[in-house]
């Protein structure tokens, strides 16, 4: 089983090349230029494995929420891969692979919070609980909101990660007793874990049918006139 994953949708341009259990990647940390770096990148790792596209069973990206543009991107070359190689696609939340990365440090059934900044003050959110595969599932729906709106229900998660912590003083205060990771970012080592999961439980997509996930409509602020 050899898995591609792309994420562009947010300041961090990454890619993966799962092989079974064995996985290599690459993160350049770059608030731009994602277009550019993201071929020769996947190109890297294909140097590297010594594999071919030729050789690739599916391809999996980021489907947001995120950066418009980055999320047009991702699924864009992930799309065109997936047309000139005739495989699925499989979109993973973003929320979702940042919340992965706690993962080693969670105990059954036990939750993470992610609150990404999603600009115009407010923050992408969703939480997710341990699996017994050692993979998140979602515990909330995702959601876009501002800070200070955010409500924590039932079990208080015990982790807290995302730029939302940095971007946004008040979810502290809303966290108060979490432990915070407040620059942590989505990347493609998780983002092919989880679609490793997904792609065993038969749940690749034709190109055509793989959609982003924004949350939000609105991309810019309206001023006054």
């Amino acid at each position: 089983m050899k898995l591609l994953a792309i994420d562009t949708a947010t300041e961090q341009c990454s890619v993966a090349l799962l092989q079974d259990s064995e996985c290599i990647d690459r993160c350049i940390p770059t608030p731009r230029g994602h277009t550019d770096l993201v071929l020769p990148m996947i190109q890297e790792l294909l140097d590297e494995s010594g594999y071919s596209l030729k050789q690739l069973d599916a391809v999996a990206f980021g489907r947001g929420p995120g950066a418009f543009t980055g999320v047009r991107i991702a699924i864009g070359v992930a799309q065109g891969l997936a047309y000139a190689l005739g495989l699925k696609l499989l979109p993973v939340s973003n929320l979702a692979a940042v919340a992965q990365q706690a993962a080693g440090r969670l105990k059954l059934a036990e939750r993470v919070l992610v609150c990404m900044d999603a600009r115009m003050a407010e923050i992408y959110s969703g939480t997710f609980a341990l699996a017994v595969d050692g993979l998140v599932i979602p515990a909330s729906e995702e959601q876009v909101l501002a800070p200070e709106n955010l409500v924590l229900k039932e079990t208080l998660p015990r982790i807290g990660m995302g730029t939302g912590f940095r971007a946004y003083p008040v979810l502290r205060d809303l966290c108060e007793g979490m432990v915070i990771e407040e620059n942590a970012l989505p990347r493609a080592r998780e983002i092919a874990y989880l679609a490793l999961r997904d792609y065993k439980a038969g749940l690749g997509v034709a190109p055509e049918l793989a959609l982003p996930v924004y949350l939000r409509d609105q991309v810019a602020h309206v001023k006054a006139s």
